[in-house]
């Protein structure tokens, strides 16, 4: 089983450090520019944010700018990097480029691009030079965000093949509203992926494959689900208060809920403002003064009386002290509250066995 971490920011995967390689990004990204023929490079130099801004400009734009169209631009672009291919100084680049890939098959073959180039550069210049560097050699292979998916790169087609497939399961076996403790979810993960190499099996690697998903999430607290359910979709205060409760486990007082955001996730939250969100979410019931519970949890809207008769319209006839446990399975409330109610002859009598039954 892989354990779960301790729930800090929200987020996916642990952010990567910045690489370190044995070669210069700048020098090499010099050294190959100058293989390609002189109108090839300018246009290299923008497509990829070489040059002194680290803008990266479209077809349309370097169409505009020289007077060309969009499908002259593409393959003068192409024909630029075919011929830094074919250079010499892409063949003595040859180990920077295994580098590359060796690092890339230390983040488990198959990366999201974002993550990748953040972890690859630590500016956009830096960023953009390996970007440059990612499209030159057929050792990289860039996978195009999708519905599904988010723009990834992998340096292992078979590996990412059995990554796409597992986590299009794992979605499939999760459903609507279901959200599952993190360690579980890896579990779930680990069970559809018997077909990956073992060695990329970690913790980091696999919430790393997790994050190429768009449709599987987390919340604050570690659970993960459907990125549609209630519990992962974060919009606002009512959702950070019904996480708060859930991790307490026990209805909360609204000034409590406000409190425990703060605390929790680091959001303010004024009392007056929770209280107004407890009160129109239907996830959550009044149980007492001030005190919520959560819907899933059993918990039914409704005053005490109408508890006590929903207990005996379900149960029959039932005796005092019956009907004080019901109660207090759903309410958070005094005993003697509970008999002034039942009390009540408008609504509820004593049988001759000493039972109640509802008027």
């Amino acid at each position: 089983m892989v354990k779960g971490t301790k729930a800090t920011k929200q987020g996916k995967a642990k952010a990567v450090a910045t690489a370190s390689f044995s070669f210069d990004s700048a020098a090499l990204t010099k050294q190959l520019l100058a293989a390609a023929p002189e109108r090839a490079r300018e246009v290299l130099v923008r497509r990829f944010g070489l040059g002194t801004s680290f803008e990266r400009e479209t077809l349309e734009a370097i169409g505009d700018r020289s007077g060309i169209t969009r499908e002259r631009v593409r393959q003068i672009e192409a024909a630029g990097l075919d011929a830094i291919r074919a250079s010499k100084s892409f063949k003595d680049a040859k180990d920077a480029f295994v580098e590359i890939a060796e690092y890339i098959g230390s983040l488990g073959a198959i990366v999201p691009e974002d993550t990748l180039l953040n972890s690859l550069g630590k500016d956009e210049k830096a960023r953009n030079r390996f970007r440059f560097f990612l499209m030159l050699d057929s050792a990289f292979f860039r996978e195009r965000e999708t519905n599904e998916f988010l723009a990834r790169w992998h340096v292992d087609s078979t590996t990412a093949k059995n990554i796409h497939d597992a986590l299009s399961k794992l979605y499939s076996s999760l459903s609507d509203t279901e959200v599952v403790p993190e360690g579980k979810l890896l579990d779930l993960f680990l069970e559809e992926l018997k077909e990956v190499n073992d060695a990329y099996k970690n913790e980091e690697v696999l919430k790393r494959w997790l994050s190429i998903s768009k449709h599987i999430g987390s919340n604050p607290l570690a659970e993960w689900g459907r990125t549609t359910a209630p519990a992962i979709r974060i919009k606002g205060v009512r959702d950070y208060a019904y996480l708060a409760v859930k991790r307490h486990g026990a209805p909360m007082h609204f000034s409590e809920v406000a409190k425990a955001i703060g605390t929790l996730f680091s959001k303010k939250a004024h009392v007056a403002t929770t209280h107004n969100e407890l009160i129109k979410d239907p996830r959550f019931v009044l149980v007492g003064r001030g005190l919520y519970a959560l819907t899933e949890w059993g918990y039914t809207p409704g005053v005490v009386r109408e508890v006590i008769r929903e207990a005996l319209r379900t149960e029959g006839p039932l005796k005092k002290e019956e009907i004080v446990k019901h109660v207090k399975k759903a309410r958070f409330v005094k005993d003697n509250t509970i008999l002034v109610n039942l009390n009540d002859p408008r609504y509820f009598k004593r049988l001759k066995d000493g039972r109640y039954s509802a008027v």
